[in-house]
């Protein structure tokens, strides 16, 4: 997987963001600040136009480069940690002009204990976690059996949106939702929703 794999994703992320933006904003309505759809189509909208006007070189600085660009410009939590997410894939990464299944999965691995360290989030959570740890133990469980890079990311980005659906019952325990207390059961978490996204959105790349 070279640069041009990777800006394909974050260009894809910025379209399905843009796609889903007024669903994730009515997902956010329900227990958060009805912006989490408007935020990250703003910062997805950033990236796209900082890839176009300074073209990375390498995957690491591709994602470096959005995670530092999603810092600027997206408002309230969302920024900082998908921000982060990325910024430390691409750190991971480093400076090699390739990358593999495997190296790939420890870059996604880093992104989840950021996020993490970040946010102290665990799954049960009710967050983006809730998505994304799922993810990355699918992608690691995948890479160890062999599996092919396209069904290596199919089954990372089945298992982020299952992680997303099983949020629905769960009642917050970080961040605005948990201020709601039972209340927030029985909805989506937002943030979780749009991890899936993107790991949906890393299938679309790697299918291609």
């Amino acid at each position: 997987m070279d640069v041009q794999f990777f800006v394909t994703w974050l260009e894809e992320v910025a379209s399905v963001v843009q796609t889903q933006r007024d669903h994730l904003t009515q997902l956010d309505a329900a227990i958060g600040d009805a912006d989490h759809g408007a935020n990250l189509d703003r910062g997805f909208t950033a990236v796209r136009q900082a890839l176009a006007d300074t073209p990375p070189d390498t995957p690491g600085a591709a994602l470096v480069l959005a995670g530092s660009t999603l810092i600027r410009r997206v408002g309230g939590a969302s920024g900082p940690l998908y921000g982060t997410a990325f910024r430390q894939m691409g750190k991971t990464l480093g400076d090699a002009p390739e990358v593999s299944l495997a190296e790939l999965s420890t870059a996604l691995d880093a992104a989840l204990a950021g996020v993490q360290k970040l946010g102290a989030a665990v799954e049960g959570d009710k967050t983006m976690v809730d998505a994304l740890a799922p993810a990355v133990r699918a992608l690691a469980g995948a890479v160890q059996d062999g599996a092919k890079p396209a069904d290596a990311i199919a089954a990372a980005a089945e298992a982020a949106a299952e992680g997303a659906r099983a949020t629905i019952p769960l009642q917050a325990r970080k961040g605005r939702a948990s201020y709601l207390g039972s209340r927030s059961a029985g909805h989506e978490d937002p943030g979780a929703a749009s991890t899936a996204l993107i790991l949906g959105a890393l299938r679309t790349a790697g299918s291609r």
